[in-house]
Order: C-alpha cells, then sequence, then structure tokens
C-alpha cells in the first residue's frame, strides 16, 4: 500500500513549510472580502499562517498577507484576526 501524501503549505510570516492542517487558510473572496477559512474549501484566493501571533505580526510588518492576496488589508481585519488567533490558541 502506498502512503497517502500529506499536503504542505508555506506561512507568510514565518515562510516555513508545514502541514496544511495545521495552518489557518485567510481568503480573499470573489467579493474582495477578507474572511477566516476554517474549513479550507471556501472558493477565495487563499494564504496560509501559523496558528500564532508572532507569524501574524510577520505578516503584517512585511505586507506578506496582502502580497499574497493581491489586495490592500485594513487594520480592522488585522485586529480580528489577532481576536481569532487568540481563541485559537486556548
Amino acid at each position: 500500500m502506498s502512503q497517502k501524501k500529506i499536503p504542505t503549505r508555506q506561512c507568510v510570516g514565518c515562510n516555513e513549510m508545514k502541514n496544511k492542517t495545521d495552518l489557518i487558510r485567510i481568503i480573499k473572496t470573489p467579493e474582495d472580502d477578507i474572511v477566516i477559512d476554517t474549513t479550507g474549501k471556501k472558493n477565495g484566493r487563499g494564504a496560509y499562517i501559523c496558528q500564532s501571533a508572532d507569524c501574524l505580526k510577520k505578516a503584517k510588518k512585511t505586507k506578506a498577507l496582502e502580497r499574497s492576496l493581491k489586495v490592500s488589508i485594513p487594520t480592522e481585519i488585522y485586529d480580528l484576526l489577532e481576536k481569532e488567533l487568540e481563541l485559537l490558541e486556548r
């Protein structure tokens, strides 16, 4: 039997390759909304980030998330992402 391949994605904050299931997917929907995709299956352009506040801070500082999603992200969205990460870390 062959082993099932585990998909990996790169975190935009720390640039490390990790299992897709260990990362949080942030998408830009066709309506240009920025949403956290908990299912990993929503339609839209996606970027992945680790479940740590440090990676989010790095991505915000270097604007890596904006480059990846090809859209400017308002500070309200970053605040929402920080709150979501706090809930996930608990």
